[in-house]
């Protein structure tokens, strides 16, 4: 018998924390106990903050948790503490694997993955890695995927929820994310396009179709151009990935740079990036993110790449039940976002709109803070549009 949605969203811990003075790093903490839910994390992440003034300072200190925590028997803690380690280090640095692996290995334990749950969907020239969780009696089927910097087993705290709900779930890392990326294998913004290939592999139509973080331009260039997607959910709504990616690039000097990019000589932009890169850590991450991502081997051809990854040519084609959701401090992507994309929806059968606040302590980007929350509106939503059937009387 499928547990109930309050039982399911109570897994999910509330509170968006002060870890770190540093946005970014703080987020990402957030980010990794939002999965776990130790309090205990909390006080090593604090402690351990006092270490940390550059990203080097960052990965020795999350390895040492990570450590720290297997050895003490906490596996589901040590997991994402070794995601946190790996989530800045290039696919060269000899500690890359052994930390990616440490992850994968206990999160799938920890979520009682087996080979039944995990596929390989033929891709164009290679393959997705996917999970699927199909309940005893499902009462609706979702397709999911995730952004700019996720490997799709970080999410299988969610996947579990979904199918705990009823939900027949696919979860998947696509082009330029997770294990495709490390297979060499760049995004592209035809998202249409490795969503068919899942679709196709698993005979699937009347789907939910829903994508996080980036995920949530994604799902929008997917949806317009594929008729087997009946709704769509952005957690969160992302319209315009160049603008998000630049947005903050007057604290640093890059604004002129990155707004008149497409006229200024590549020789001028790469020195401009390159010399902030070196005195400040998003930038330098923002920008070796974006070039192994979109396989671009330059910034400027980071400047370029990024803004093919836009929702407004594609959303007055989407004609199915759509869900936005946005939180009112969201770091990354700017508010005005959430209503440009509810104005360009102009032939969807319906839109619902939800926008997070700080009282929720849902706020920030895809809600860390106050996922089961997230989760829990969805719920609802998909309830309201037909996406999740009533629950079958017991037999």
């Amino acid at each position: 018998m499928s547990a109930t949605d309050d039982e399911i969203i109570s897994r999910f811990p509330i509170g968006y924390h002060q870890l770190h003075s540093n946005i970014s790093l703080n987020f990402q903490m957030n980010r990794f106990y939002n999965w776990v839910g130790e309090e205990e994390m909390l006080d090593e992440m604090k402690a351990a903050s006092a270490r940390i003034f550059s990203y080097e300072d960052w990965t020795r200190e999350m390895l040492n948790l990570s450590d720290e925590a297997l050895a003490a028997g906490r596996n589901f803690a040590a997991a994402y503490y070794s995601r946190g380690a790996q989530f800045f280090l290039e696919p060269d640095d000899p500690r890359f694997k052994p930390a990616l692996q440490r992850f994968m290995d206990n999160v799938e334990a920890h979520s009682g993955i087996t080979p039944n749950n995990t596929y390989a969907v033929p891709y164009q020239e290679g393959q997705l890695s996917a999970y699927r969780f199909t309940p005893e009696r499902p009462r609706g089927t979702i397709v999911v995927f995730g952004g700019y910097d996720s490997y799709i087993a970080e999410w299988l705290p969610a996947a579990i929820a979904l199918r705990d709900a009823g939900m027949d779930t696919v979860i998947f890392d696509g082009p330029g994310q997770g294990t495709a990326l490390d297979a060499g294998m760049p995004m592209t913004p035809d998202w249409h396009l490795p969503v068919a290939a899942v679709l196709d592999y698993f005979d699937l139509s009347d789907v939910t179709l829903m994508g996080f973080s980036l995920g949530g331009c994604l799902v929008m260039r997917a949806a317009a151009r594929e008729p087997r997607v009946s709704r769509v959910i952005a957690w969160d709504v992302f319209t315009d990935l160049f603008e998000s990616s630049t947005r903050g690039f007057g604290a640093v000097g890059l604004d002129n740079i990155s707004a008149y990019s497409e006229s200024i000589p590549d020789e001028v932009v790469n020195a401009a990036v390159e010399a902030v890169a070196g005195a400040d850590l998003l930038t330098q991450w923002v920008f070796s993110q974006g070039e192994r991502v979109m396989a671009a081997s330059t910034p400027a051809n980071v400047f370029r790449a990024w803004r093919d990854y836009t929702t407004g040519d594609v959303s007055p084609q989407i004609t199915q039940d759509v869900l936005l959701m946005a939180g009112t401090k969201d770091h990354y992507v700017p508010l005005h976002m959430f209503g440009d994309q509810v104005l360009t929806l102009s032939a969807a059968r319906s839109v619902s709109a939800r926008v997070f606040t700080e009282t929720e302590q849902a706020q920030n980007h895809c809600q860390i803070g106050n996922q089961g929350l997230a989760i829990k509106v969805i719920f609802d939503w998909l309830d309201a549009v037909g996406g999740r059937k009533a629950e079958p009387a017991n037999q």
